[in-house]
Parts: structure tokens; sequence; C-alpha cells
């Protein structure tokens, strides 16, 4: 035992973040002053997402990763929410949807043109209704396509199939107070939710069950956040009753104590954990922190385990995480950061150290591709699948996406949800019926004039034999 080694062997102990040079920031850009505890930043390998301050509604910014510099003040921006945008999540199969919950008590889904932004877009591809009050939280399902998650402050989670614009899942009576965060596990088979009332739930969606709950997680009042890790542990962050921030492990099978418990500072900003499932290493922001402490997680004791801190000057407003396919594996890039300033957004580099040139496999095992694994009905029937996941070996070239086509069912062959609530979730909407009954009109017109085309030439072909053959007559 005296032997023991002092230092924990771990390849990311040396782990080091740098933010890139000023030419590579996003300048000039207003971000969001909303008091709302989420990142206001998305990011995938194509385009950088930055919620903005807008007068008399609410936008978002969609850069192409490249449009780096001074943002022109004209530069368009998704605008079609009525109310202020407080929350974005890129579709992870398709990295030109993109979804957005706001204020104005909707959520809607975009389409971004391959190359950006020419033109401001106020367009949708479908709104869904369904929520009384702002929806805080969007999240899309990891494995299956078109599926999204909704949480808005009527403390409801709507679970949408974004392909036909309906909601198919609506868990309203199992949270009491707010819902601070919303996330999947790595299947997608269950979420994890942490509430204003100090609890942490692990719910079965499908089911519409709660599967284990923990009350104070954290004892202090202020918010906390609870995600799934890659084994189906769960790591929360919260504050102590005094105030200090904590963070934690738990096992959602026994939740009556934590396999871990830390405490780290008195700062009062809530801390945003984003994770890599592919080195199990959590990254936390404190919104107003200027800085990023990282942990891996091992299942040895500590088993949450301190790595570093990334420290800045400046405080942030906010963060996005770029997914692992979007990273410079020649660089060694472990993780990206999209810092929000007040008015501009700086990427921050993680990288490891290494000496050769060489792809580093033990840094980058297969990672989840942009492949859904399956499609909206088959998960909603009941199936479960692991990511599709893809090598990174020579980098990631992304392929051509399709674009999203929602197919809205006809009202009259709609069968009533398989859902108790159906009735509440169908009433708005009002608009999809209002576009299938004039598309209905327009077929019934269609066919009439057809039917009216056919009978004039039935009539005409009887006339032309008729003539024919009273000339046949007149020539005998």
């Amino acid at each position: 035992d005296t032997m023991r080694r002092v230092v924990r062997q771990s390849k990311f102990r040396h782990v080091f973040g740098q933010a890139v040079k000023n030419d590579q920031c996003y300048d000039d850009i207003r971000v969001s002053r909303v008091t709302w505890d989420s990142s206001f930043c998305a990011v995938n390998p194509r385009f950088v997402a930055i919620i903005v301050d807008a007068s008399g509604g609410g936008a978002f910014l969609v850069l192409p990763l490249h449009k780096t510099g001074r943002i022109d003040k004209s530069y368009p921006t998704v605008c079609g929410h009525t109310g202020p945008v407080l929350d974005i999540d890129w579709c992870p199969h398709n990295d030109q949807v993109i979804a957005s919950g706001s204020e104005d008590c909707t959520v809607m889904v975009w389409q971004i043109p391959e190359n950006g932004l020419t033109l401001s877009l106020t367009e949708p591809v479908v709104v869904l209704e369904g929520h009384s009050k702002r929806v805080g939280i969007v999240a899309w399902h990891p494995t299956a396509r078109n599926v999204l998650l909704s949480a808005g402050c009527d403390n409801a989670i709507i679970i949408w199939n974004v392909g036909t614009g309906e909601a198919l899942i609506n868990l309203d009576d199992m949270h009491v107070d707010m819902i601070y965060n919303v996330s999947w596990n790595r299947n997608g088979s269950l979420i994890c939710t942490s509430s204003k009332d100090k609890k942490v739930r692990v719910i079965d969606p499908r089911k519409q069950e709660i599967v284990a709950e923990k009350e104070k997680t954290h004892e202090g009042a202020r918010p906390m956040r609870a995600i799934f890790l890659a084994d189906g542990n769960i790591f929360t962050t919260g504050f102590s009753r005094m105030s200090e921030r904590q963070l934690a492990l738990w096992n959602p099978k026994n939740m009556e104590e934590p396999i871990a418990l830390h405490e780290m500072d008195t700062s009062n900003g809530v801390l945003l954990p984003f994770y890599d499932p592919d080195t199990n290493i959590i990254y936390l922001c404190g919104k107003g922190d200027s800085s990023i402490r990282y942990f891996e997680i091992t299942d040895e004791s500590p088993y949450v385990h301190y790595l570093n801190t990334f420290s800045s000057k400046e405080p942030q407003r906010g963060m996005g995480f770029m997914p692992k396919r979007g990273l410079d594996v020649n660089k060694c890039e472990i993780a990206r950061f999209f810092k929000l300033h007040e008015r501009k957004c700086e990427p921050i580099i993680m990288t490891v150290p290494r000496k050769s040139d060489l792809f580093q496999d033990d840094l980058y095992p297969d990672t989840a591709g942009p492949e859904a694994a399956l499609e909206a009905e088959e998960w909603f029937e009941g199936k479960n699948a692991d990511p599709l996941l893809i090598s990174l070996k020579h980098g990631y070239i992304p392929g051509k996406n399709r674009d999203l086509k929602v197919v809205k069912k006809n009202i009259l062959d709609n069968k009533p949800a398989a859902n108790k609530k159906s009735d509440l979730i169908n009433a708005p909407k009002k608009a999809a019926d209002a576009s299938n009954t004039q598309n209905e009109a327009k077929l019934d017109e269609i066919l009439k004039e057809l039917k009216s085309i056919k009978d004039t030439i039935t009539n005409q072909d009887e006339r032309i034999s008729k003539l024919e053959q009273q000339m046949a007559k007149i020539a005998d």
C-alpha cells in the first residue's frame, strides 16, 4: 500500500485549454440578456447558433463555423418567435435542423440552408403547440429520428414526433414545481430531470412512470442540474445548505446515498455540466464564472477525479459544446467550447498534448455518428437502440443531409392517441388542420373538374359516333 502511486495515472491529466486568436472569434454579437439558465448557444460540425437580443420577439443567429470576425448588424437571424428564445438544440441526426423553445409557449423546428442564411428565416418547418407557459428546455432524442422533448414552465414535459407535428407523450403530472433541466440517457429509453422541489427523478417516458427519485439531492435552494452518464449513473450539480456549489454522482438503482459528493466553492452561478461519453470527462461551466473545470469519472474511488481548470479573464454568459465529430483529431483536440461574452463568442479548444502526429485511437474511440438508429415510430412502439458509431480516424466528413419533411396526418383518420391526455394535445393543432382542410378542398375541386372533363369527353364521343352514322347514311 505504501508503494501506491501518489498521482493517479490518466491520459487526461495534462488536458489543457486554449482560447483561439481574436480573428477566429465571432464578434459584435448582442448575446441575449434573458434571465434563464440555459446555455444560449448550440454548435455542430457546420454551424454555431447563438440566442441574441431581439426587439419585438425572439431570435437567434446561425453562423457557418468559418464565418468568424465581425458579424454585421444586418446579418440575417432566425426570428419567427413572438417572445424571447430560451433554449436551442441542434438535431443530432441532421446538421441543418435546429429546434427552439420560447417564451411564446411554442417550440419551433427550423431547416437551415446548407451554406447558412442569406435572408432572415421566419418560417419554421413546423410549430409545436401544447405548452401553456413558456418553453425553457428543448432536447432531441439521441438515437431516434425526429423525436424531440420539450419542457415548459407549466411543469409539463411533451415528447413530439416532429415528422408528423404531433405530441405523442405528455408528462404533465410528474413535476409539482419548475423543471430545471432534462437529460436523455445514452439510448434514449429514460430521462432524468432536476426540479425546483430539490428532487431528481428518473422517468420512463413511454410507460409514463417514475422509475427512481431522490429528494434533496442537494440541500441548497439554487438551481440544480442532472445528467445521465454513459454507464447509466447520474451526475448532478447543485448547492449545499451553506450555498457551496456541489457535484455528486448517483446510482439510479439505489439513490439513498451518492456514490460521491464533492464541495467546490461558494460562487453563486449555476454549474452547467457538459459530458463527453467517449472519454468520460465532465466539464463544468458556471454561468458568470470565468473558468471551466473538468473531471474524469472512473469506477475507482473517489470516482470523480479533478483534472484541471481552464481560466480566463472574462465571465461567460453561456456556452456551446461541439459534438465529437466536429473536432480536429489531427491536433488531439478532445473538446471545443464556444464561450459567450456580452458581445462575442470565443471558441476554446481542449487538447491532450502528444508528440506523435499519428491518429491517437485511445483518445478517439468510435463516437456517435449522424445516422439515427431508429425511426420515431419504432421508438414510440417501445424499441431501443444505442447510437450508431463512426470512426474518426480520417476525420469526419459531413454527408448530405436530407430535408426535414413534416407529414401532417389527415385529421379524419386520426386514431385517438394511446394517451389519456390526447384531447389536451390535439387542441392546438388548429393551424395544421386548417391547412389540411384547405388541401382537401383543393383536391375536391380538382376531382370535380376531372369528372366534368370526362363527362364532356363521353358526350363528345357519343355525338361524333352519331354524326358518323348520319354521314354514312347520306353517303349510301
